[in-house]
């Protein structure tokens, strides 16, 4: 996501330390947001971010039996070079937490991958050459097997043309090759929809034929004094919906819908702003009015500890653990 938080698990440190103790804050004013029987079938509307290079790495299935949320997309393959990594420590070909990822899809869940974020070497940029490229990208999809692939876009990324055009162009035969994948791109956001380097982006995988089947949008870090972040995410997803209708004119309005994706990013936000719980609470309401195609947020181990610290695992407003995802898990489409 935008101005992710320090990668730890390359820091190569004793197992089974926990940078931080997770500090319980005093509960929130309403903590009784409870996952509903229909919640089971939040998957593949709802999947929040994990940061995979947490420490002690994240365990799935224990996040997902604790919170509700069934599925989360994974950050992230980044490049060693052009080779596809999990933030430069471990390989993706080996499939790295199958295991976990197996457990998830045996619960009736699964997860997407995530390629890029605000640390490390994008592989578009990481590769020079487009075979290359496609064949990263087809080998971290082929080890896990996985449906979904995200491609979180930001920072210098987000315009630079030559590994724009080179990321269009692999991810269209990706599309060919794997025909049932489904391909989201993630990019900043205002309230007022995404930047232009947000729509270049889009334009030029519709063009190479590339889909996307999704948008998501990172609904955080505005950097504007006086912004309510609840009102300014169901304002971003009005207008970047509003943008995808301009450009992919043969779909219909709640086809379009269906292509939105929103993330905020929980409790305090880079910028000092504040996502609480009735934000959550509006944007699942949002969500249900027009069929919004996903949700997610950034991000499920801050929501799971609680505390009140380093904002890369923590929240720093008054909640319960795994508060936000039991917001978030009653939304099904």
């Amino acid at each position: 996501m935008r101005r992710l938080f320090m990668k730890l698990a390359a820091m190569a440190l004793p197992a089974g330390l926990l940078i931080g103790p997770a500090v319980a804050l005093p509960a929130s004013a309403t903590t009784t947001d409870a996952v509903t029987p229909a919640a089971a079938t939040n998957w593949p509307y709802v999947s929040p971010y994990v940061d995979m290079g947490a420490w002690p790495t994240p365990v799935l299935s224990q996040m997902s039996a604790a919170s509700g949320i069934k599925g989360f997309t994974l950050g992230f393959v980044t490049g060693a070079g052009c080779k596809a990594s999990w933030f430069n420590a471990y390989d993706p070909r080996t499939a790295w937490q199958k295991d976990e990822i197996a457990k998830l899809r045996a619960a009736g869940g699964d997860v997407k991958i995530s390629f890029g974020g605000a640390s490390g070497i994008e592989l578009a940029q990481a590769c020079s050459d487009v075979n290359a490229l496609y064949t990263e990208y087809a080998a971290v999809v082929d080890a896990y097997g996985a449906k979904y692939a995200d491609f979180d876009i930001e920072g210098a990324a987000t315009a630079d043309p030559a590994s724009i055009s080179r990321r269009s162009q692999a991810l269209a035969r990706l599309k060919q090759t794997h025909p049932s994948l489904k391909i989201s791109l993630t990019l900043p956001v205002l309230p007022e929809g995404l930047t232009a380097d947000g729509l270049n982006i889009v334009r030029s995988a519709k063009s190479a034929g590339a889909g996307p089947d999704a948008v998501n949008v990172m609904a955080m870090d505005y950097y504007r004094s006086g912004t309510d972040d609840g009102d300014a995410a169901t304002q971003a997803a009005q207008s970047t919906h509003d943008q995808l209708k301009s450009i992919f004119t043969g779909k219909s309005d709640a086809q379009i819908w269906t292509m939105v994706g929103v993330t905020p990013m929980l409790g305090k936000n880079d910028d000092g702003s504040v996502y609480n719980q009735d934000d959550a609470r509006q944007l699942v309401s949002y969500a249900r009015q027009h069929h919004v195609g996903g949700l997610g947020f950034w991000e499920a181990t801050r929501d799971r500890n609680a505390c009140n610290g380093a904002l890369y695992q923590c929240t720093n407003i008054p909640q319960q653990p795994y508060e936000f995802s039991k917001i978030f898990a009653q939304y099904t489409g």
